[in-house]
């Protein structure tokens, strides 16, 4: 089968997205079938082997400029494709400029409204290109946010079109009136153009169906996937050093490492300082340096910095590492989160979590056995949750092997690229 997923870049970050889109693509590929993994704004950043086209369509400055001025919507594009080099974007995607919230939101509804909105020439570039170049049997767009895409798309390529969701209704929350409900009038409007749509949790489908105001049975569940090469098994248990938490994800207010801190500080004024640690790990943005820096203050007004370890963003095999050294990973997002990828990578390497009792976090410790919920409007059973598998090592290394052993059997890609082909074929 020839498959067009097209995937939005994130700029300079490593996304849960990016991660997932790749993923889906190489193991599909490894299965035999062809894929054009198509990136727009930005080139993809993966901590994999990248698979995705050179080519680049709706290219960051390009959609920017369109939007700006009506004077450059009028060039033609082989003035204007220049912009779209990777090369160019890449040099841009280094700084972390910041756009107003009108701009945004006024930019979100032109990529909706598709082939009317100001980015219609752009659109006309990669229909251009699937239709006579590629040529594919199915399309599949990454998430709702290009569903402005899909009524062109089908109407030229004639075949079924495929819409994943994957948290786009955190973006949608911060935009801004009147913005806010456009977008949400527009994205029930174009949802009808997609053939089907693909969740990773139950859940999130549920969330979903109702925003999209469409038909739960419309929405599949394919669970994540994981690529496990590299990944190690449970370590044994030790105890001659100090108890490791570790937190792994982008360091911003909705990923909760804040709410991490706190626990972590009454975590070791409970069991003294010497007894525990805690590593952060994971991108850092321009917007979140404020927020970053107030985490940082906290953490030295308890006088923890010896004990606090701050990494950065780190590679697959730092990744792997990490997950595989710290006792229990914690993310506490205070947002519903649709995904949780990084709970899988660390049940993949034997290590339990302790997260928040909502979104897909109880589908997926339902499933695997690998943690402990806790009430999220609760701090303090969040340091509840820590403090059982601090003092209970048997009761952590037995979620560690039954986590690892639950993602080995359900959570792997190759199993997540047979059920998506199963979903393509339903809809040819």
């Amino acid at each position: 089968m020839r498959i067009a997923h097209i995937s939005p870049g994130a700029g300079g970050m490593l996304c849960g997205a990016c991660l997932h889109d790749n993923t889906l693509a190489a193991a599909l590929m490894r299965q035999g079938h062809e894929v054009a993994l198509i990136p727009i704004y930005t080139p993809m950043r993966t901590d994999e082997a990248d698979v995705s086209e050179p080519k680049i369509f709706f290219g960051a400055l390009n959609v920017f400029l369109k939007q700006r001025s009506r004077l450059y919507r009028r060039l033609p594009t082989a003035l204007t494709g220049v912009l779209n080099r990777p090369g160019i974007i890449r040099l841009l995607a280094r700084g972390d400029a910041t756009i107003d919230a009108g701009f945004l939101g006024d930019l979100t509804v032109s990529m909706l409204q598709g082939e009317e909105g100001n980015q219609a020439q752009e659109l006309d570039e990669l229909v251009r290109w699937l239709r006579d170049d590629y040529r594919p049997d199915v399309v599949h767009l990454s998430n709702s946010l290009l569903l402005g895409f899909a009524r062109r798309l089908r109407q030229e390529l004639k075949v079924p079109l495929v819409c994943s969701l994957q948290g786009e209704e955190i973006f949608l929350q911060d935009l801004v009136e009147p913005y806010k409900q456009r977008v949400h009038d527009l994205l029930r409007r174009r949802a009808m153009d997609a053939d089907a749509f693909i969740a990773p949790s139950s859940v999130y489908a549920g969330v979903m169906a109702e925003m999209l105001g469409v038909a739960r049975e419309r929405i599949h569940h394919v669970p994540l996937g994981l690529h496990l090469e590299g990944h190690g098994g449970p370590r044994p248990v030790r105890q001659d050093r100090p108890f490791i938490i570790g937190y792994l994800a982008r360091i911003c207010p909705e990923k909760g490492l804040h709410l991490l801190v706190e626990a972590f500080v009454e975590l070791a004024l409970s069991r003294g300082p010497e007894a525990v640690r805690l590593r952060v790990a994971g991108y850092l943005g321009g917007r979140d340096r404020a927020y970053f820096e107030k985490v940082q203050a906290r953490v030295r007004s308890a006088g923890l910095e010896e004990v606090v370890e701050f990494l950065g963003e780190i590679d697959r095999p730092t990744k792997i590492e990490f997950l595989g050294n710290i006792d229990v990973l914690s993310v506490p997002t205070p947002y519903h989160e649709p995904k949780g990828l990084f709970v899988l990578e660390a049940l993949a390497n034997g290590t339990p979590v302790v997260q928040p009792d909502h979104g897909a976090f109880p589908e997926l410790l339902a499933a695997t056995g690998g943690g402990l919920l806790f009430a999220p409007d609760q701090p303090e059973d969040l340091v509840r949750a820590l403090m059982e598998l601090r003092d209970d090592p048997l009761r952590r290394q037995k979620m560690g092997r039954q986590g690892r052993q639950s993602v080995l059997e359900l959570f792997d890609d190759t199993l997540m690229a047979e059920r998506t082909i199963k979903i393509y074929h339903g809809l040819m």
